[in-house]
């Protein structure tokens, strides 16, 4: 069973910057593929970045390209999300998500990931 558990969320100025951590366990097969999702109050959830194993391959939503770079390192089985230009819109909780479906192409992630963590609130005031 993948277990995910993130931190780094808190409270932050609008244009400053935050960096997201999070911890995978469990069957690395079912980790070739991590990602990020959030969901802000009263919305759907939805796509953040995702970044394949070798870290060869990410994908951002359009939202947030030139601003969030998504990084992992296997040997510590983590990946974090560096959140710079933050604007009041980024807020929302950000979970930590991870798939062993598609190692490759990280487009079918865009609806979702098999397992996701607790997630870390991220506020940004303006």
């Amino acid at each position: 069973q993948v277990q995910l558990v993130e931190s780094g969320g808190g409270l932050v100025q609008a244009g400053g910057s935050l960096r997201l951590s999070c911890k995978a366990s469990g069957p690395t097969i079912s980790t070739c593929a991590l990602g990020w999702f959030r969901q802000a109050p009263g919305k759907e959830r939805e796509f953040v970045a995702a970044i394949t194993r070798s870290g060869g391959n990410t994908d951002y939503a359009d939202s947030v390209k030139g601003r969030f770079t998504i990084s992992r390192d296997n040997a510590k089985n983590t990946v974090d999300l560096e959140m710079n230009s933050l604007k009041p819109e980024d807020t929302a909780v950000y979970y930590c998500a991870a798939d062993g479906r598609y190692c490759r192409d990280l487009s079918p992630y865009y609806y979702g990931m098999s397992y996701r963590g607790k997630g870390t609130l991220v506020t940004v005031s303006s």
